[in-house]
């Protein structure tokens, strides 16, 4: 078991509005993953990502793959919690934008 912490700040000139609810997608079952958001309280300017893998050794597709999606972003400030279970980057991927649509937060 691997835990992992990413943190990517926010423009300076961020408008995005502060999220006002928390939405949990997916479950921690073989191959897929459970991902909690909500609002940063801790840190207003940043999106803090913790992410508990039962995988060792994949932090740099973990790093890459949050780059990819949280790197130059419009999103307001969130925490972000991942209990994966061997998820495939795609899944991933999906998960993370099926919580930020539920926020009203997708692209």
């Amino acid at each position: 078991m691997e835990k992992l912490n990413y943190e990517f700040a926010l423009a300076a000139n961020s408008k995005a509005q502060a999220i006002q609810q928390q939405i949990l997608v997916g479950v921690v079952g073989s191959g897929d993953l459970e991902v909690l958001v909500e609002r940063n309280q801790h840190k207003p300017s940043a999106i803090s990502i913790q992410i508990t893998t039962s995988v060792d050794g994949m932090s740099h597709v973990w790093e890459a793959l949050m780059q990819r999606i949280f790197a130059d972003t419009e999103l307001p400030a969130l925490q972000i919690e991942i209990n994966d279970f061997g998820a495939t980057p795609g899944v991933v991927r999906l998960r993370l934008e099926q919580a930020l649509e539920e926020l009203g937060l997708a692209n």
